[in-house]
């Protein structure tokens, strides 16, 4: 009988069609709000994943520095040894790290912060674009250097290109400076260009072997700018800055990235918890448009709910009746929705339909990171709105007194 009153199977042919399209209207209603919500939730858990990924993939989880502002970790292999046997800590590798000013010709000169590294991080390898990950020397003792995308651009660098690096350090040699610093120079063979979609790490960070960037920054024996630290669990990721702190006291710190990048993650956070609450508006207001559907389905079948109750049927029965049909909506509207949301998000995932401003979004294309459980719970919590919309007009139709409603035209 649900399924009768869901598709207007009985009664006038103009009621019928009235009563088809209103119908389709308030599944159309609950899908498009569904769909959106689903889109909306897997486009900011990826865009979550997607950033920490970036900024774990081109960094760690933690790293451990020196408390005093450009003083280098002294020895340095020893820390590291002590780093990686702690529990919890899957990694510690060397970074020295050494402001540059690179030059192409005398028109293309600018400043970059060159990482001295062991090896590239597997985030940044798999974001190569052009060339390899190649650091160690190649013809006429060149070392290699991996430049980001929006650098190699604005220098115009192409692989297999030369380019000079002028590294200013303190006057040793026992005579006099008065202040004045004198550059160390190296040339360097670009060997590949990565890109990262971050401005302000294509941008700024170039990458070589930790020899070449401790003689350029003159950081003596096996000292080290920082070391980046990878962590097993990510949730204990607070707990273990504190750890390594507590352990090697001053002048150790360990940072996290959660507090080197606190404004991009806050960011990230305000959308998580606003954009699905301003959908989810959408979703109620679809719900409660059941409440219309149901009203006027009660007004064009007055006098056949008139005649049910003349033969016995029960008010509680009507009621019954008209719940079910708010909760057949809500669900045939929370499965189209769901199948479109899913195909979507699907087509996105592949093809990467919807491009996004780098500049101001960090990537290219919109992320998609899909979770079974956001289905599961937006299906769930949309069906029950549906059914608690439906309670209304099925207390008016389980009130409708017979003789009336046999007499209404």
């Amino acid at each position: 009988m649900s399924l009768r009153y869901l598709w207007g199977a009985e009664g006038r042919e103009e009621g019928r069609s009235f009563l088809r399209f209103i119908t389709y209207v308030a599944i159309g209603g609950v899908a498009l709000g569904v769909a959106a919500l689903l889109l909306a939730l897997a486009i900011v858990r990826g865009f979550s994943r997607e950033i920490e990924n970036k900024i774990v993939g081109f960094g760690a989880h933690i790293q451990v520095t020196s408390y005093v502002q450009d003083q280098p970790l002294d020895q340095g292999s020893d820390l590291r040894s002590e780093l990686a046997q702690m529990d919890g800590i899957s990694g510690a590798a060397p970074v020295v790290e050494q402001p540059v000013l690179l030059r192409r010709t005398d028109d293309a000169i600018d400043g970059v912060v060159l990482l001295g590294v062991e090896q590239l991080p597997s985030y940044l390898r798999q974001r190569i674009q052009k060339g390899a990950f190649e650091v160690q020397p190649g013809d006429q003792g060149h070392p290699g250097l991996v430049v980001g995308q929006e650098l190699a651009s604005r220098l115009g660098l192409e692989v297999g290109q030369l380019v000079t690096a002028f590294a200013l350090r303190e006057e040793t040699s026992g005579e006099p400076s008065f202040g004045v610093r004198t550059p160390r120079v190296k040339q360097f063979r670009v060997r590949g260009i990565y890109d990262t979609s971050l401005k302000n790490i294509d941008d700024v960070y170039v990458f070589s072997r930790v020899s070449t960037a401790r003689w350029l920054g003159d950081v003596p024996g096996s000292s080290v700018s920082r070391f980046n630290v990878t962590v097993e669990d990510v949730s204990r990721i607070d707990s273990l800055a504190a750890q390594i702190e507590n352990r090697f006291g001053f002048p150790v710190s360990a940072r996290t990235i959660y507090q080197q990048y606190a404004g991009l993650f806050a960011w990230v956070d305000l959308q998580q918890s606003i954009i699905p609450l301003v959908i989810g508006v959408i979703v109620i207001v679809a719900a409660f448009n059941i409440i219309g559907t149901l009203l006027m389905l009660i007004l064009e079948k007055t006098r056949e709910i008139g005649i049910l109750k003349s033969l016995g049927t029960s008010g509680e029965a009507l009621k019954r009746l008209f719940l079910v049909l708010g909760l057949l909506i809500g669900t045939v509207g929370t499965g189209v929705g769901s199948i479109v949301a899913l195909s979507l998000a699907l087509v996105q995932q592949q093809f990467g339909i919807i491009s996004l401003p780098a500049e101001a979004y960090y990537m290219s294309t919109a992320p998609i990171g899909l979770n079974p459980l956001d289905f599961v719970l937006v299906g769930a919590i949309t069906v029950l709105l549906c059914g608690a919309a439906a309670y209304v007009p099925a207390r008016v139709a389980a009130r409708v007194e017979p003789v009336r409603a046999i007499r209404f035209q």
